[in-house]
């Protein structure tokens, strides 16, 4: 390893350890200040109605989410990522950005990122358990499918980028599932419309969300400064917490901060 080399992998070292604490401060007080704001969970399973002789979904209640202890989680999640890369996991760490890669990252994105899009879909009303699964599980998806991007494509001159485009698609039908509900909920009119902070957060964090991709485009199309694998890693690392930083105060500002 160069002295350059080892001066910028050093750099990184300190810039995850901030970030580290940046995530747990943030998370800290979520978990600590937030109030005690639920959403609810309900399962819909059909159920025979003797009266009509008919089949007919009927909902019950599985579960009331706490908004401020999931708030806190992927902020949380993040953290234990970041403090890991820059302590007893900095020399793997550099092992695999010496091969363009950063797994740790997209086992992170998949839990944390995941429950982001999850809550976001809860705040425009996807209240269903088979749903919330669903988008959890298709977001977690497209991650490990930018891992798989990475390791796919070591020293390859020719890219693959079927990994890119099946995430891609798995990422985008999460975002239409609130986009439908969200649209949806407007329509209906009268009163069941989402409250005014969901307007600001579902064009913001989806802007987001699509960043991510752009930069592991970039990042493997060697356009500009995106050529340094290294400023690809930086830049995952600010997104992730410019993005995590946005919802959970945006959702705080709209419904945690207590009375």
């Amino acid at each position: 390893m160069s002295a350059t080399n080892d001066k910028q992998y050093s750099k990184l070292r300190r810039f995850n350890l901030i970030m580290g604490f940046l995530h747990l401060i943030q998370g800290a007080f979520m978990w600590v200040v937030s109030n005690d704001t639920t959403y609810p969970v309900f399962t819909n399973f059909l159920s025979f109605d003797t009266a009509t002789f008919s089949l007919s979904p009927q909902a019950k209640l599985f579960y009331e989410l706490p908004l401020g202890p999931s708030v806190a989680i992927f902020l949380l999640l993040s953290a234990v990522a970041h403090f890991y890369l820059s302590t007893i996991g900095y020399s793997h760490y550099v092992e695999n950005l010496k091969l363009g890669k950063n797994p740790v990252r997209f086992y992170e994105y998949a839990l944390s990122s995941s429950l982001m899009i999850v809550l976001i879909g809860m705040l425009a009303g996807v209240w269903d358990l088979g749903a919330i699964l669903l988008m959890f599980g298709l977001n977690a998806m497209m991650n490990l499918l930018g891992l798989l991007m990475e390791s796919l494509n070591q020293g390859r001159e020719k890219l693959d980028w079927t990994p890119f485009t099946f995430g891609s698609i798995a990422g985008i039908i999460p975002w239409l599932v609130i986009f439908i509900y969200f649209f949806g909920s407007i329509a209906s009119g009268g009163e069941a419309k989402p409250p005014a902070f969901v307007y600001a957060i579902i064009p913001t964090l989806f802007v987001f969300f699509n960043t991510f991709a752009i930069n592991m485009y970039l990042q493997y199309k060697k356009i500009g400064p995106w050529k340094d694998y290294l400023y690809g890693e930086r830049a995952f690392v600010i997104l992730s917490l410019v993005a995590k930083t946005v919802l959970a105060w945006m959702i705080f500002a709209g419904t945690l901060a207590p009375v």
